[in-house]
């Protein structure tokens, strides 16, 4: 088996050549980055708000539209957490936190309750916006049919001509 010959050591004299040209070049001026001049602002400790942004499509133009327009809007980006496949490297979802300064707002269960309800009753008020301001467009005019309520949908969806009447409670007749 043949055996390999050393390396020579390296001289320590001897600098490491230079990469590159052999000429000498002029160096530029080290550029600032965007606000490196300026004091940091500090406040007072106060109240924070939060906001959660959820995205379920995980891509560069999601987080950065996300990230304009809650920015635009006052909010400061706290981070961002992904929730991961198993099966895949790329991000199932993601979640964009915010916080800014102020009270937090009081949540009233009560009117959520009530909001949902109306909207179960007589839709949602975004889907009718829409659907109107896809009517103004549209070459046929069509009338303006009353959304159905949730139960409607449900029997709808189930083939059933009429929706079952809503019982109030159940009676249990006895067996003979």
């Amino acid at each position: 088996m043949p055996t390999q010959k050393k390396r020579p050591g390296r001289r320590t004299e001897k600098p490491p050549p230079r990469r590159g040209t052999s000429r000498p070049t002029a160096r530029k001026a080290p550029v600032q980055r965007p606000g490196k001049g300026r004091a940091p602002v500090v406040r007072e400790p106060g109240p924070l708000q939060y906001k959660v942004v959820e995205l379920s499509t995980v891509d560069e133009g999601a987080l950065e539209r996300t990230l304009n327009e809650w920015t635009a809007r006052g909010w400061n980006l706290d981070g961002v957490q992904f929730a991961m496949r198993e099966s895949s490297k790329r991000p199932a979802m993601a979640f964009v936190f915010f916080t800014r300064e102020g009270e937090a707002a009081r949540h009233d269960e009560d009117d959520a309750r009530q909001k949902l309800l109306r909207m179960s009753e007589t839709g949602s008020p975004t889907a009718r916006l829409a659907a109107e301001a896809a009517g103004e467009h549209a070459q046929t005019v069509v009338p303006f049919v009353h959304p159905l309520s949730a139960h409607e949908r449900l029997a709808k969806l189930a083939g059933l001509d009429e929706p079952e009447p809503t019982e109030e409670g159940l009676t249990l007749e006895p067996e003979e």
